[in-house]
């Protein structure tokens, strides 16, 4: 330990033990504990404390004290944890600090035990402490297991879990040495304190309170999660027979619970354990459709599991969508449309007890449905074209579009119609779908099902934004056809029907409407900006037009999806009149700087830099017209904003000029460790000399002392870029010369010191060189790779700052931040 800190501590520990001074908060003390915990890892703990005997002093002290906060009694449990971590140091605790804080003479017999704060400082105090075999004798000795036993059922939620997690963890130490590496130990070899708390799981098992049913099950679920050794396979062997015991009860206790334990079990089993497959196929069967779902579906995720168990799981999760396509079948539909999951009456009963049942069911199966579709692992043949038509029936249901004739399938509609819930399961189910393939017709019925979505006047804006996703995956997954890289005819068709309804959306009085609608366009033209029939459908319609009105939209939000928008269309061509482009186009380039200069909120002003750092990369006909005086004035108005994500893009827009002009366009990350190659001498020299012009420099080294670290993070790596480009022209006392270096050098310091009000002023090409060899940008890159407090936090720090806050230190010691 630090010697200054050594000096510190008596005094902290008697501020601590003091009840009449004011409670440190629990941010300090936590990094207190963190600290004492590097302090114990890195030596030895029995040291520490004999070299700082007031640890222990404290501790007792905490003991007879009646007025202690409960955050200083929890504390001290935990500091106690921590030292007797060690073996030799618990030994030298053991005698009567250890009973005295763990054992039933403590806090257990006190009222602090009534804070959930004192008794969460007690099971993390055991859990660090439980870290060698003298931990397991003193546990058992001062009746610590049973206390753990009754913390399982605490108020606290927290205090529960944690409880749970500390017998695991005493099984799993009970387990190791002797039992280590043996398989199936008979119930009669195991070490006491396991033997205790096996039994205490069978009776729990066993028991008819539903709550003492799932403490076991998760305790058992930890169990099989986080230990690895051979005597979990025996553990299970001996309580699998009570676990599968419970499916004999109707209904069956702690569904959830079970269905964690199994999987966990299922995950760390060998495969051919036939048991374990027996014991989940019976719980599929015995477990209601929606409690099934869940299990099925972690069944299907794992990678070795027998063939006759993955149909069964699937079968589960299909038959909500069997039910669904037999009821609102207009005649008996084709055998086999979905093999293995015929709605079985469970399911039926299932789906027509409630709105919320029916809800739940099918919202579950369709999302679990689409978890399974891109795995790799899914089942093969994957039925697309059934589950596209159950996921276009159930959307058709729900919009009261579909005509059942059966009896079921009328009351189905009846409880679906307008649930939005169900509404948005299905359309991101049908846009997972996107990714494989079906029948033309059932296709036409997924557009025709999705622009129903679109058009309709009941359609939420969570809905229509979930339906604008699923129509750009269709709509960018249609196949091309062959020999021609335009639209296929069916795409097209869909198109000219499409762009009407996104007309209309844009002049939603929603705003997320609008906001929705501006997205989807921008995905649109940055895939199929170049595609004959979209451009000509696209200036067909009055979509262009709206979108730049959109720019003056009063919601933020959607300005800046407006931006982003007229900036893809831009880029293409498409935000131009066949009458005069020209004009259009340099009017949309003047409003946008207007925005990034006058708009009063940060979004729209973000959305302009990422066009414009665009449209220079991409090399857009209006900025390559006059790429310097685009970016002087751009570079001019990101220096000016608030907005720190804006003048880190200028830094990014100012990176992708530069690289322009040394004729290595993209060739260099500013993050990359290895240095790039230097610039010939006449290219960087006029460069340097454009740099200066659109006064590049004066932005970045403003911004190398910006308060907002990533954008000092962002000059200084472009500014070392520029440096070693710039390393062969001319030597240091060369550049040196300049008579500009030292009145820009003094300007430099003044901004460093937070007096930013002096321009730098017009920059020579030399002084540039010059002063980004004397600025030491790798010092600063360091500096600022640090965190913020990385001085503060330091533990002489924190010791003086929890001092000052109670007055122990004069003034000039405390180091508060």
């Amino acid at each position: 330990m630090d010697p200054e800190c050594s000096r510190l501590l008596p005094a902290l520990c008697a501020v601590l033990a003091d009840p009449r001074q004011p409670v440190a908060d629990d941010t300090c003390l936590e990094k207190l504990l963190d600290w004492f915990t590097a302090v114990t890892e890195a030596g030895s703990s029995l040291l520490l404390l004999q070299e700082n005997p007031c640890l222990v002093e404290l501790l007792f002290h905490v003991l007879k004290s009646q007025d202690l906060s409960s955050r200083i009694l929890s504390f001290s449990l935990r500091l106690a944890g921590i030292f007797a971590a060690q073996e030799n140091c618990f030994q030298y605790l053991q005698g009567e600090l250890l009973p005295m804080l763990f054992g039933e003479v403590g806090p257990l017999g006190g009222a602090a035990w009534t804070a959930p704060a004192v008794r969460s400082g007690w099971i993390q105090g055991l859990r660090t402490l439980a870290q060698h075999p003298s931990a397991l004798h003193f546990l058992a000795a001062c009746g610590a297991v049973d206390t753990i036993f009754s913390l399982q059922g605490d108020p606290s939620l927290f205090v529960a879990s944690a409880a749970g997690q500390l017998l695991v963890h005493i099984l799993d130490l009970a387990m190791r040495g002797p039992a280590e590496g043996r398989r199936s130990l008979q119930a009669c070899d195991w070490p006491a304190c396991a033997q205790k708390i096996v039994g205490h799981i069978e009776d729990s098992l066993c028991s008819t309170a539903i709550p003492q049913v799932t403490q076991a099950l998760s305790v058992l679920t930890t169990a099989f999660g986080h230990c690895h050794g051979l005597w979990t396979q025996g553990l299970w062997v001996r309580l699998s027979p009570l676990v599968a015991r419970l499916l004999e009860k109707d209904p069956v206790p702690a569904s959830h619970s079970l269905v964690d334990l199994l999987l966990s079990v299922a995950r760390s089993a060998p495969s051919s354990d036939r048991g374990l497959w027996e014991t989940l196929a019976q719980t599929l069967s015995h477990l209601s459709p929606t409690q099934a779902g869940p299990l099925a579906l972690g069944i299907l995720k794992l990678q070795d599991c027998p063939q006759v168990l993955r149909t069964q799981a699937f079968g589960i999760l299909l038959q909500p969508l069997a039910c669904v396509l037999e009821a609102a079948a207009q005649a008996p539909g084709p055998p086999g449309l979905l093999e293995g999951a015929a709605g079985d009456s469970m399911t039926v009963d299932t789906l027509l007890s409630s709105k919320s049942a029916c809800v739940g069911l099918l919202c579950c199966a369709l999302a679990h449905l689409g978890l399974l579709q891109p795995l790799p692992q899914r089942p093969s043949p994957w039925p697309q074209a059934p589950l596209l038509g159950a996921a276009v029936t159930i959307l058709r249901l729900c919009s009261g579009s579909a005509a059942p004739t059966s009896d079921v399938g009328g009351r189905l509609c009846a409880i679906l119609v307008g649930c939005g819930r169900v509404q948005r399961a299905a359309l991101d189910f049908l846009g997972a779908l996107s990714q494989g393939t079906g029948p033309q017709e059932l296709v036409t019925q997924v557009f025709s099902v999705l622009l129903e979505y679109l058009v309709s006047p009941e359609s939420s804006s969570m809905v229509l934004k979930k339906a604008f996703q699923a129509t750009l995956r269709w709509l960018l997954s249609s196949p091309k056809t062959p020999g021609c890289c335009d639209l296929d005819p069916h795409t097209q068709l869909f198109l000219t029907e499409l762009l009407p309804v996104l007309q209309k959306r844009l002049c939603s009085p929603c705003w997320e409407v609008r906001d929705s609608g501006l997205e989807f366009l921008t995905q649109m033209t940055r895939h199929w900006g170049g595609q004959a029939g979209f451009r000509q459908a696209l200036l067909a319609s009055e979509v262009p037009e709206l979108t730049k009105q959109l720019l003056r939209d009063p919601e933020s939000y959607v300005r800046a999806s407006a931006v982003t928008a007229t900036g893809q269309l831009s880029s293409w061509g498409l935000c131009a009149s066949p009458e005069c482009p020209g004009a259009q186009q340099e009017s949309l380039l003047v409003e946008l700087l207007h925005i990034l200069s006058t708009d009063s909120e940060g979004f729209p002003r973000r959305a302009v830099m990422q066009v414009f750092t665009e449209w220079l990369r991409d090399g857009h006909a209006d900025v390559a017209e006059d790429a310097e005086r685009f970016v002087a004035g751009v570079l001019q108005a990101a220096s000016r904003d608030l907005d720190w994500e804006v003048r880190a893009q200028g830094l990014e827009l100012a990176l992708v000029f530069l690289e322009q002009l040394l004729g290595q366009r993209g060739s260099h990350c500013p993050y990359a460790e290895a240095l790039p190659e230097t610039a010939p001498p006449g290219v960087l020299a006029q460069a340097l000399q454009v740099l200066c012009r659109v006064q590049l420099f004066e932005f970045a080294f403003r911004a190398l002392f910006d308060c907002d670290r990533p954008v000092a993070q962002k000059s200084c790596d472009l500014l070392l870029f520029l440096r070693a480009k710039a390393a062969p022209c001319g030597g240091p006392q060369e550049a040196g010369d300049s008579p500009n270096v030292a009145s820009v050098e003094a300007t430099l310091q003044r901004w460093q010191a937070g007096e930013q009000g002096q321009p730098l002023g017009y920059l020579e090409p030399g002084a540039v060189v010059a002063l980004l060899r004397s600025v030491d940008l790798e010092g600063l890159r360091d500096t600022l790779a640090e965190s913020s407090d990385h001085v503060e936090k330091s533990p002489q720090s924190l010791l003086q700052d929890m001092l000052a806050a109670v007055g122990v230190l004069g003034e000039n010691e405390a180091d508060c931040y």
